[in-house]
């Protein structure tokens, strides 16, 4: 008796229902979810961006900057993502309802770029690592991005327009010229700055601690650090590959 029929039709069966397991059950499992209420706010989160942050991210895109770059915080449990400050908590498929693409990455040679946007760079930082990152962290291994300045040579006596770049002092800044960045810089800082994924829900509240038991009574475990303890501070400078935006 022949059962090679019966054996191909038992391949594909399985074949299928893996398919349907692993493929279409969680496309509709995550991309039926909706935006959340935050209820101090009164807005929908993720929030939507504005146009020139959507510009901002096809420019994010087309320079590769998702290859040394994750939009993915990971729990306390799964590394130190946390404990340096790229979020307050973990990411859910929830944070990504509005992008598309979504930009996980998939390698770190800088940090974590999930939560930039509340973090405690200012614009100006952002330019000047986009130019040249080494101005601010000699360490860094973030390649330069000239083209998207415009550089314009400095009259003597005049002062370098409102909308140039402010070099610390002590950096090997260009001399003589003014650094003005163009529609394309402009428009992929706002990009970055729209990166925040910090607003807690019920996906996300932290865990509850341990019961510490005390004279035979068992209660809360204080010493236990709040999630709103956990600082969203920039990395420290000159921390080499992980220091670049």
């Amino acid at each position: 008796m022949n059962h090679g029929p019966l054996l191909f039709l038992g391949v594909l069966c399985c074949v299928v229902a893996s398919w349907l397991g692993l493929v279409v059950g969680p496309h509709f499992q995550f991309g039926n979810q909706d935006l959340v209420l935050i209820e101090e706010t009164g807005a929908s989160y993720p929030s939507a961006r504005d146009g020139l942050a959507l510009q901002g991210a096809e420019i994010y895109r087309a320079n590769g900057c998702n290859y040394c770059h994750t939009q993915q915080v990971r729990g306390a449990s799964e590394g130190a993502d946390i404990a340096r400050g790229w979020g307050k908590r973990r990411t859910v498929a929830r944070d990504y309802l509005r992008d598309r693409p979504v930009m996980l990455g998939n390698h770190r040679f800088g940090p974590d770029l999930a939560n930039l946007g509340a973090r405690q760079y200012t614009t100006n930082d952002l330019y000047l690592k986009l130019y040249n990152a080494r101005l601010l962290h000699p360490r860094s291994v973030m390649p330069r991005y000239p083209y998207l300045f415009e550089e314009r040579p400095l009259r003597p006596g005049a002062a370098p327009s409102s909308d140039a770049l402010q070099f610390p002092e002590g950096s090997a800044a260009p001399a003589n010229v003014e650094v003005i960045p163009k529609a394309d810089a402009l428009a992929l800082v706002a990009y970055l700055q729209s990166l925040k994924s910090d607003a807690v829900f019920f996906e996300v509240f932290p865990p509850p601690q341990p019961a510490a038991a005390t004279n035979g009574l068992s209660g809360v475990d204080t010493n236990a650090p709040a999630l709103g303890d956990q600082t969203n501070a920039a990395p420290a400078a000159g921390a080499g590959a992980t220091s670049t935006p």
